[in-house]
């Protein structure tokens, strides 16, 4: 019987490629595709949504020109004027500028130094941090703010005139850290095991971990939150304004639109639109510094020096020294 070359014997027949899809269907992959009825329903809802925001537009806009708020000579003293913004304006952002910046500053670190404290080895760390944040969450920053102002003028020689800058301050620095802190908790969880694991693996301490390898990565995980509350600060300023008379941007409404021909609707109008500029600023500057954190990685683990590797790798009881 003649043996069949190799070159002869059948090859092992490949298999046939799917066909790539199309854009259409890979879109059905996520969601069906709209058929003509369901476009038609989807242009008539949206015709009708339109239509209905500009009516009310419009119906604010008409009520708005009835009560004669949308004359010129009320939102000319804001261009003509410029003592609106040396006497109201401008010191009641300054008022704004300065309590948002020290509760950010003492916010941060507090929030921080509980969020660490809470994933503590310790369970009498833990219970004293958890109780802490735990208690001002769940207390709102205007009552925190009364309390404060109360406490002040009871127990100590603050001058009215800064007691409720003390207060609100106080009342902002005490919420925003409880909430802090549960922001910097979950972004620390939600690492990786492995990363604890290998600092462990080189002899690191926990202090040591969280300080050089947890902390730093978490840090640009946890920014958009981290930024999100502190907007919420510059926000909650006006709750002093409005409850403490604390001199801030929203409380300078009241006395410009007496002075200036009752033009409420503007002197809102320009203290809204100075809020929107001070948090776009805030919001740009952690952008851009999140960015330059992103771009300054060069991997997803944190970086230790040569020195710092010779102080962690400690003998342990019975070992010889490195060399």
């Amino acid at each position: 019987m003649r043996r069949v070359p190799a070159s002869d014997e059948k090859a092992p027949r490949a298999k046939a490629k799917p066909p790539a899809r199309t854009e259409a269907e890979s879109a059905t992959v996520l969601y069906d595709v709209p058929g003509p009825r369901a476009r038609r329903r989807n242009l008539l809802w949206t015709v009708l949504f339109l239509a209905a925001l500009a009516a009310v537009a419009w119906w604010v806009i008409a009520g708005l020109d009835a009560k004669n708020q949308l004359e010129a000579a009320k939102w000319e003293p804001f261009v003509t004027d410029g003592r609106v913004w040396e006497t109201y304006l401008l010191p009641a952002l300054k008022n704004t500028v300065i309590a948002a910046g020290l509760a950010m500053v003492l916010a941060l670190p507090l929030g921080a130094l509980l969020g660490i404290a809470r994933l503590s080895d310790h369970r009498a760390v833990r219970a004293v941090a958890g109780t802490v944040v735990e208690f001002f969450r769940a207390i709102p920053v205007l009552i925190l703010m009364l309390f404060a102002n109360a406490a002040y003028a009871e127990f100590t020689d603050i001058s009215p005139e800064t007691r409720p800058l003390y207060a609100v301050v106080t009342g902002l620095v005490l919420y925003n850290a409880s909430v802090l802190a549960e922001v910097v908790r979950a972004g620390i969880l939600a690492l990786p095991a492995g990363q604890t694991d290998a600092a462990k693996a080189i002899g690191m301490r926990k202090g040591q971990t969280m300080a050089y390898v947890l902390l730093p990565q978490s840090v640009t995980a946890m920014l958009p939150a981290l930024v999100s509350q502190l907007v919420v600060i510059v926000k909650d300023t006006a709750l002093g304004g409005a409850m403490l008379g604390f001199a801030e941007l929203l409380a300078s409404v009241r006395p410009m639109s007496a002075n200036y021909g009752a033009n409420t609707i503007a002197c809102f109008t320009v203290v809204a639109v100075l809020f929107v500029l001070l948090n776009l600023a805030l919001t740009t500057f952690a952008s851009r510094l999140e960015r330059r954190l992103r771009r300054g990685k060069r991997s997803t683990g944190a970086v230790v020096g040569a020195e710092t590797v010779d102080d962690l790798a400690t003998p342990g009881p019975g070992e010889r020294p490195p060399p």
